[in-house]
């Protein structure tokens, strides 16, 4: 337990400071901002600097600690149990394009399950912090997820992955399905920010693919904590690895699951 308060407490401080950088290049990039490969995926010079931050603070204070981070990739020991998952900048077009939703999220996994996260939108300076155990919190104020029980009154959110373009396996019919069975369906940019807001009750339910660790291992123990849960689309456990995610208050998981499980092809819709 106290090492999960150091723990909480140093990602805490490393958020905080790469949030200082996203808001100093804020509006200023100017030319520097490329893609990664494909369409879409764009890293900025915020995102790096961000990164350098984290980095610099984790490894001053975890040296023997291993690192997947998304602009650097793996580094470290590797075998390492405490593993931290970094994404210096969570919503990178957004933030290119100066529309505020956008998150550094840091998560902590040990032995491959996420116990500790933290996500800081620093244009709206939101703190969400949790830890196994040790609750959720926006802002140090406890959070919950939402009551809603009835899927019909659900307002859900989830993303497309940036190879949608590429492959029929792109989320397009899900999202048109569930938009017709909701009070509607929201698409941010942010899949750490995402987890968040369902967390504290402003969502009620979230699902994505081709997601990578760094993206969720933060929301995953945030969401868990403010006592909601996290699947497989099917309600098997969650392979973090997998890329795909269902997450909600709980209440609407087996409904949504169900859903997800029974979408007409994207050729049935017009």
């Amino acid at each position: 337990m106290t090492n999960l308060q150091i723990f909480l407490d140093i990602a805490t401080e490393a958020a905080l400071a790469a949030g200082v950088v996203l808001q100093g290049y804020l509006g200023k990039l100017e030319d520097a901002i490329t893609e990664k490969g494909r369409p879409g995926d764009l890293v900025t010079a915020a995102d790096k600097a961000s990164e350098v931050v984290v980095l610099d603070i984790l490894r001053r204070h975890f040296p023997e600690h291993s690192i997947l981070a998304e602009e650097s990739g793996k580094l470290g020991n590797q075998d390492n149990e405490f593993l931290w998952a970094i994404d210096p900048l969570d919503g990178t077009t957004n933030y290119a394009h100066q529309y505020p939703f956008f998150a550094v999220s840091i998560g902590l996994l040990i032995n491959g399950v996420p116990q500790v996260g933290v996500i800081y939108d620093p244009f709206h300076d939101e703190l969400f912090r949790g830890a196994t155990n040790l609750g959720a919190t926006r802002n140090r104020r406890p959070i919950k997820v939402s009551e809603t029980s009835e899927l019909s009154k659900s307002l859900l959110v989830t993303g497309f992955a940036y190879d949608r373009r590429e492959t029929s396996d792109n989320n397009y019919a899900e999202f048109c399905h569930l938009t017709h069975l909701t009070q509607g369906v929201r698409r941010s940019g942010s899949a750490s920010l995402d987890l968040a807001h369902v967390a504290c009750g402003r969502l009620d339910g979230y699902w994505e693919r081709g997601l990578s660790p760094w993206d969720i291992a933060a929301g995953i123990i945030l969401l868990q904590e403010a006592g909601g849960k996290v699947t497989a689309y099917d309600r098997t456990p969650l392979k973090i690895e997998s890329g795909r995610i269902l997450a909600t208050n709980g209440h609407i998981h087996d409904s949504l699951s169900q859903e997800l499980q029974q979408v007409p092809p994207l050729s049935a819709w017009r």
